[in-house]
């Protein structure tokens, strides 16, 4: 039987192999995966559709690849994942703590930054690939690259073997590692999601997730380029709040983007199909509106003789400052002691409530990761097998378990690739 339909006979093919586990998908978890079933001594080869391995990891934190996020409470670090609970198995086996001890004796040394980000000392995404191969590479691991699936021939409750354009591959064990839809032009065309599927797995329709935000308002689109701190959106919908987040976020030419963005993005995904959603901005959130009116008049006492465009220098950036004044009217050539109450209260309301109206969400093309997937109840959490084929194993982002952004994703690709690898490994004959 054939998991894409039709038959495999027939077809003359180049040549065949056996190996005692196949990986499919060359990504971070495909990589931990192959390398982790050699290093417990099965024969692994690992087949990637592209002709390199890793290409979006070397995209991960524009190039720096931030590799995880610093923990170590897993019970608490899982509550912010899809399916967090799935995970904590896998994360209790390989941790935050347990994969930079794993990339430190590869000679990559870690780096703890804000908000908790683990990126590799050198900033550079490639040395983590290169202790990836390596690993591979030491543990004997066969590598299949420009190979794409075409069929997945099943033979009962089992895969028999992979079909290729090229080859004709069986193994004791498989482990998808296909990823998700996110960037489809590195290869992430979500053919993995359909392979189970035609296995008899229940797959989560699969969605864009961490996106940019388009607004409508065209005066945020004209401020692009502003960087803002430290800040605090909500979102709500027919008057009803469904989300509020800290972080940073930048101005876009189509609206909003950076971490902040990306992360209430998750909740806005949820929503978007039911209504017109509004976001507001407090720039300020550690201090009340009427702290920031005081310091606006005092500073408009202070500098009574200057123009509006003038003051306020220690308080927001000169683009900010543009920002609001385009949104609140005031005509920044009036000095600062002609400034009336009502549009110094203008001013005011925009640092602790900047509204704007989110127009569309973008697509896979620009998501970071994909939401969606198999379905974590047909996976067993402790060795990532298939509850419905015996012989198949997951890792990585073909799961339905995805997080916010900062190495939360990346850490369920080396969890689940670790545990599938030596899982599938160790049910080898």
């Amino acid at each position: 039987m054939s998991a894409q339909g039709g038959s495999a006979s027939g077809r003359k093919k180049i040549i065949q192999e056996q190996f005692d586990v196949l990986v499919v998908g060359g990504g971070p978890a495909g990589l931990m995966a192959a390398g982790r079933a050699a290093q417990k001594g099965a024969r692994v080869a690992l087949m990637e559709k592209n002709d390199s391995y890793g290409v979006k990891l070397l995209m991960t934190g524009n190039g720096r690849c931030n590799i995880t996020q610093d923990a170590d409470n897993m019970f608490e670090f899982v509550k912010v994942y899809k399916n967090g609970r799935f995970l904590l198995s896998a994360f209790n086996r390989m941790s935050p703590t347990n994969l930079r001890d794993f990339f430190r004796s590869r000679d990559v040394e870690t780096k703890v930054e804000k908000n908790g980000k683990v990126y590799p000392i050198s900033d550079q995404g490639k040395d983590v690939l290169d202790a990836l191969y390596q690993y591979c590479r030491e543990n004997m691991v066969t590598f299949f690259n420009t190979e794409e699936v075409i069929d997945v021939v099943r033979d009962g409750n089992k895969i028999e073997k992979i079909i290729t354009r090229k080859k004709e591959i069986s193994a004791e064990k498989y482990i998808f590692a296909t990823g998700g839809k996110s960037y489809p032009n590195t290869g992430s065309t979500g053919r993995g999601f359909d392979w189970a599927e035609k296995l008899g797995h229940k797959v989560i329709q699969a969605k864009p997730s961490l996106v940019p935000i388009k607004i409508r308002e065209q005066a945020i689109k004209d401020a692009q380029g502003i960087s803002a701190h430290n800040i605090e959106i909500s979102a709500t919908q027919a008057g009803k709040k469904i989300a509020t987040m800290a972080g940073d976020v930048m101005f876009a030419h189509y609206g909003l983007s950076g971490p902040l963005a990306l992360n209430i993005s998750r909740d806005l995904q949820k929503n978007i199909e039911k209504g017109e959603i509004k976001l507001s901005l407090d720039l300020k959130p550690e201090l009340s509106f009427q702290q920031v009116d005081e310091i606006i008049r005092n500073d408009f006492e202070k500098n009574g003789h200057k123009n509006l465009s003038n003051c306020l220098k220690d308080f927001a950036s000169p683009k900010m400052f543009d920002l609001i004044f385009a949104l609140s009217g005031v005509d920044t050539h009036k000095h600062a002691s002609n400034i009336s109450k009502q549009d110094r209260l203008k001013i005011t309301s925009l640092f602790k409530k900047m509204e704007m109206t989110v127009e569309e969400l973008f697509g896979f093309e620009k998501a970071m990761v994909t939401s969606g997937g198999v379905s974590t109840k047909e996976i067993d959490p402790k060795t990532m097998k298939s509850k419905i084929v015996e012989n198949l194993y997951f890792a990585g982002e073909i799961i339905d378990a995805d997080g916010p952004t900062g190495g939360y994703n990346l850490q369920v690709c080396w969890a689940t690739g670790y545990v599938a690898g030596e899982s599938a490994a160790a049910a080898t004959s």
